[in-house]
């Protein structure tokens, strides 16, 4: 299958490489030359502990239009990108292929859905953890399940055909049924680990102890009654105990915003955070903790890189 990638970072690296190795010919879109003459050069890097994966792509491109179109358009921008980098994935995708968001925060389908056509988008959430060492080098620093969906919410042939790609090249993957229900589950969950682990510059395993824990549990249980106020069904029982289960798995993970906010680049608090406070507002449901760290990380982001 040709698949395209819109979003070469820390993930896009690490689906493209995995689904090289499974036979697939990749097509990804890197606006910027100098990283696409990186990857032609010296290809895609997976590390994993003391071992690499080597890979090389079918076309590192600029415009997705010089490009074959893709059956399959995994979307992987920052979710604060998703508005600039829309019109790629749909050049990207063939006329009867899908994009895939697997992005963080909420917003991303309806934006790519006024772009590509209702019909041509899927959602879903990643359990895999990564972070870039270089642009195109990735560091596999967690793993777990990719679960699709249909925005609509029932399952349906296309989604069971991406699951079967994606479980197939090692990245285990399963559908559902609520897509929202996911989706607003890993809101919650990385509204208490992105902007904890990026203000205390610290990588996901230090949030298991002390206050770093408290403050996790907090912002976390404050989430998940904005979800249950809006009427959404969240798939774990326990979202505090399954975000201590996530950061004992990714424990090595460096988490997105954090390595957004010690580069001064724009970072997704307003997709995560942001939307927690203000479906909170609108419910009425109280989001203090939340609302703190929202303001500290756009606080810090006014700043440059090194603000530490």
């Amino acid at each position: 299958m040709r698949i395209g990638v819109v979003g070469v970072g820390a993930l896009g690296t690490l689906f493209a490489v995995k689904l090289i190795a499974a036979g697939h010919e990749m097509v990804l879109h890197v606006p910027r030359e100098t990283t696409r003459e990186l990857i032609l050069r010296r290809g895609l890097v997976l590390q994993r502990g003391r071992s690499k994966e080597a890979a090389r792509p079918a076309a590192v491109v600029a415009d997705p239009a010089q490009a074959a179109p893709a059956q399959l358009v995994l979307f992987l921008v920052k979710a604060c990108a998703t508005q600039e980098a829309a019109p790629a994935a749909a050049k990207l995708r063939a006329a009867d292929g899908v994009v895939l968001s697997l992005q963080n925060g909420l917003g991303n389908l309806e934006i790519l859905e006024r772009r590509v056509g209702a019909g041509g988008v899927l959602g879903g959430v990643t359990a895999q953890g990564a972070y870039l060492r270089e642009p195109g080098w990735a560091v596999h620093a967690g793993e777990g399940p990719t679960v699709l969906g249909e925005p609509a919410g029932k399952a349906s042939p296309r989604v069971e055909r991406v699951v079967q790609v994606l479980t197939a090249a090692d990245l285990p993957a399963q559908v559902t049924n609520d897509l929202e229900g996911q989706l607003w589950e890993k809101v919650l969950l990385n509204g208490g680990i992105n902007p904890l682990t990026a203000l205390l510059r610290v990588r996901n395993g230090m949030l298991r102890e002390g206050p770093a824990a408290e403050l996790l549990a907090l912002a976390v249980a404050e989430g998940a009654a904005v979800a249950r106020a809006r009427g959404v069904e969240l798939p774990h029982p326990d979202p505090v105990a399954l975000a201590r289960e996530v950061v004992a798995a990714t424990a090595r993970n460096r988490s997105s915003m954090l390595q957004d906010l010690t580069r001064g680049r724009p970072t997704e608090v307003e997709q995560i955070s942001g939307v927690i406070c203000r479906e909170g507002e609108r419910l009425g449901v109280p989001t203090p903790v939340n609302r703190v760290l929202a303001l500290l990380v756009r606080a810090a982001t006014r700043k440059t890189g090194n603000f530490f």
